[in-house]
């Protein structure tokens, strides 16, 4: 790489896809055996769930982990081939694992096994069918305006996503409420659009809370392994800021994240506000079109392909296998 600035985000749980990282597998050394790595911790195999039609890989537990291994596993090939060496990370919800093993704060072994029993808590927070999760779209969103239309009811800001999208979450039956209720503060925009989400839980609110102390113990088991010497550069979706290097406070905010709003639009202000490359890597490229709202360009990394277009155009080299 050259002597910009550079960042990397990781989108989360939605972006898999049957298929993901084949490619990388299949072409380099390095993420092939990220993959062997991640199936010799959890004790499944993780790239024959990411590569075939597996009705699993939509289950949290399954999901959350598979997704972790994808994008490392994406981000060291890029590494070898390119010397691809951020100064700056980020990441969605789960994709914030995915940054603090990329950054060097996280062992990826660590992080699996972690991500796979936050997925398992998660899904157990809550019955089967209680929970449900919608976007809001429009252009300009006012989030306070969001806030007070939901007022009393059971359902919460999950996701400040953009300008243009938040995401709420909760009961399942309060949120036909949810959606009348922001037709009638916000619905006058041309552009509102209400789209209940595929999903078996309401993730980052407050339901989450039950699982808090679970969850922290967790983290806490393996607080002696964290390097956070480059917490610094990594943002932290429960403040919307970069993380310390404290590593009481990193595992603080990543229980706090479970159930509070992800702050995805102060990430990439943050972001932002370091360099002038930003690069998406990851099974799926939602967080491209965040950045766009901002008038910034997000390159979106998704296939080998796609790599190496990404880095011709920069003008960079491919290392020899």
């Amino acid at each position: 790489m050259n002597d910009r600035r550079v960042a990397v985000v990781f989108p989360g749980q939605g972006a898999q896809r049957p298929g993901m990282g084949k490619d990388f597998y299949d072409t380099i050394p390095v993420s092939r055996d990220t993959y062997n790595e991640a199936s010799e911790t959890l004790g499944w195999d993780v790239a024959a769930m990411c590569f075939v039609e597996d009705e699993r890989l939509n289950l949290t537990e399954y999901a959350q982990p598979c997704i972790l291994a994808t994008e490392i596993a994406m981000f060291r090939g890029l590494q070898l081939l390119y010397g691809f060496d951020p100064d700056y990370f980020g990441g969605h919800s789960l994709g914030e694992y995915t940054a603090l093993v990329a950054a060097g704060v996280l062992p990826f072994s660590d992080a699996l096994i972690i991500v796979q029993t936050r997925g398992r808590l998660m899904q157990e927070a809550t019955p089967v069918g209680m929970g449900g999760m919608a976007a809001v779209i429009a252009a300009g969103l006012d989030v306070q305006k969001v806030l007070r239309a939901l007022g009393d009811l059971p359902v919460d800001l999950a996701n400040d996503n953009s300008a243009d999208q938040v995401v709420i979450s909760g009961e399942l039956s309060a949120i036909p409420e949810a959606e009348e209720r922001l037709r009638a503060s916000i619905g006058d925009k041309p552009s509102f659009r209400f789209i209940p989400l595929n999903v078996s839980a309401p993730f980052h609110s407050r339901f989450m809370g039950t699982i808090e102390g679970r969850f922290r113990e967790v983290l806490q088991n393996i607080e002696t392994k964290l390097e956070p010497g480059n917490a610094n550069r990594v943002t932290s979706n429960f403040t919307g800021l970069f993380h310390s290097n404290d590593s009481s406070e990193i595992i603080g905010r990543m229980v706090s994240q479970l159930n509070n709003t992800v702050q995805w639009r102060k990430n990439m202000d943050a972001l932002a506000a370091t360099g002038n490359s930003i690069f998406e890597v990851g099974p799926g490229r939602p967080l491209r079109g965040f950045f766009k709202t901002m008038n910034l360009e997000c390159q979106s990394i998704m296939t080998f392909s796609g790599a190496q277009r990404v880095f011709e155009r920069t003008g960079v080299s491919q290392k020899q296998l």
